[in-house]
């Protein structure tokens, strides 16, 4: 294939938010005063972010989202709003075998440092990448080896045959950086060598990082002049940011803030994360295929959006939500074909972990419905640190897990093989059926497009269909906004945030 050329804040925590991120804002901008009343950065950005740096930001790592977000660095090949692989630094590629791809490079870019953009950059990061004791999860699994093969072009061989290499490519965690940004300790630094339309200049820990327009870009120049990025763990403090105009846009408002934020503030996201009761097909009450239809016809998913969730999510209808835009059109039948057995005195473990706030509310919901259908139901509840071995052990009969179906390469059938096949290394419903099994190692050999997404979608119906789990809830984030710029990403990949035509309004 070849493609060518998108609960209300402590007065203390109010304050801290202030003083952190006015004081990250005090870098540049005009301080002109905005329609809120509050002091604004001018045309500078100020953006809450939820997590702080991990790992120093290194681009191996989680932290290279914000990099992403931020507009800083850039990856080969980048995914589209129908999460298909479209072309970045790479102006398009070729399949020559199975295990060959050839990816033509972009001949007007430089580094933030003032080098080249060229084969060589980009040999240099996947190689960097291959070797890091990091191990971006968007190379699990396979193993590259980079040849430059002209200045403007690169031959990637993999060890396996592998129709996603481009969407392992668009990962943030494949970030191409200058040679600048690669010690020889294993360090890497994404200050001044990323190829976005802004430059880190100064990143202080994990509180603030700068960032300055870069008018070398080899694409449209950046209307802002400069981001001033604040971590701020604390979702009760992001949403004082924005109350008292000392943020811009703020990730993540948690549903307890919702209500006080200006509803023009408020803006919902479709995410790709589905939080579902799997349960344990192989042994204990639900290896019953009765069993399992009779929890099936037990759980009201509604209930808990409307609880739980506060209407801030929607009763889940697959393992596939409204983010992933080709779903809906194309899910099967998922009517389960066997009659409920009668669950009188039927006594199941119910687990879940602490880590998402959400998860423990969920349990006590999802208790008392299976009660009422007359299970009787013991709770472990714990971080999932603490569950995770026995949670993938089959220790449980039942386990509220909440999941991305497109971490990393946006391949929703790689995440449903790994939760569903027979050798799925995150399957919590122990499931193994050869059909299933079939369908999933069928659809690996197709590149993105429809045949993959049929095979994903018939997947799901045979998962459904057998009740190995109940989905309960697609989730949304709520993504605060001032109203003071325009142009915000509202990304369901949270890859995108802040781009080069954010412009502040009026």
């Amino acid at each position: 294939m070849t493609s060518r050329p998108t609960k209300r804040a402590l007065a203390s925590l109010t304050i801290a938010a202030a003083l952190l991120l006015g004081g990250c804002a005090g870098s540049g901008g005009s301080g002109t005063t905005g329609d809120t009343g509050g002091e604004t950065g001018g045309d500078r950005i100020r953006v809450a972010f939820m997590q702080p740096p991990k790992a120093a930001m290194n681009p191996f790592s989680d932290d290279a989202f914000k990099l992403s977000r931020l507009s800083a660095a850039e990856t080969l090949v980048r995914l589209d709003e129908n999460i298909q692989p479209q072309p970045l630094l790479a102006t398009g590629w070729e399949r020559v075998d199975d295990l060959t791809w050839v990816f033509t490079l972009r001949d007007d870019v430089v580094f933030h440092d003032g080098t080249p953009f060229d084969a060589a950059a980009v040999k240099n990061t996947l190689d960097r990448a291959g070797e890091s004791g990091l191990s971006p999860r968007a190379l699990s699994g396979i193993h590259l080896t980079v040849e430059v093969t002209a200045g403007d072009e690169v031959t990637v061989v993999t060890d396996v045959a592998d129709a996603m290499l481009p969407n392992r490519l668009a990962s943030p965690q494949l970030s191409i950086l200058s040679a600048a940004a690669y010690g020889d300790d294993g360090t890497v630094t994404p200050l001044g060598t990323g190829t976005g339309p802004f430059e880190i200049t100064a990143i202080e820990g994990s509180t603030t990082m700068t960032l300055e327009r870069f008018d070398d870009y080899w694409g449209d120049k950046a209307i802002a002049s400069g981001i001033d990025a604040s971590f701020v763990p604390d979702g009760t403090a992001r949403a004082a940011a924005l109350r008292s105009s000392e943020a811009d846009v703020a990730e993540t408002i948690p549903v307890s803030q919702i209500s006080l934020l200006d509803p023009d503030m408020v803006h919902e996201v479709f995410m790709p994360r589905t939080t579902h009761l799997a349960l344990n097909t192989a042994s204990g009450p639900f290896s019953d295929p009765a069993v399992r239809a009779a929890a099936r016809a037990a759980i009201d998913a509604t209930q808990i959006a409307d609880t739980v969730y506060e209407g801030h999510a929607d009763p889940a209808v697959g393992i596939l939500g409204p983010a992933v835009p080709w779903a809906a059109d194309k899910r099967g039948d998922t009517t389960s074909p066997v009659q409920p057995a009668d669950v009188h005195g039927v006594e199941i473990t119910l687990a879940t972990y602490t880590d998402r706030a959400e998860n423990p509310e969920i349990a006590v919901q999802i208790e008392a419905q299976l009660e009422a259908a007359g299970f009787v139901v013991t709770q472990d509840v714990r971080e999932y640190a603490h569950l995770e071995q026995d949670m993938l052990g089959g220790a449980f009969d039942a386990v509220i897990v909440s999941r991305n179906t497109m971490l990393d390469t946006g391949d929703p059938l790689s995440a449903i093989m790994q939760d569903f096949s027979c050798d799925g290394g995150n399957n919590i419903a122990q499931l193994c059926d050869p059909e299933i099994d079939r369908i999933l190692k069928d659809g690996l050999q197709y590149e993105p497009g429809a045949e993959r997404e049929d095979a994903t979608m018939a997947a799901e119906t045979a998962i459904l269909r057998l009740n190995a789990t109940i989905p309960l809830v697609h989730e949304r984030v709520v993504q605060g906004e001032l109203g003071t710029f325009t142009g915000f990403a509202r990304d369901p990949l949270e890859r995108t945030l802040i781009t080069q035509y954010t412009e502040p309004t009026g």
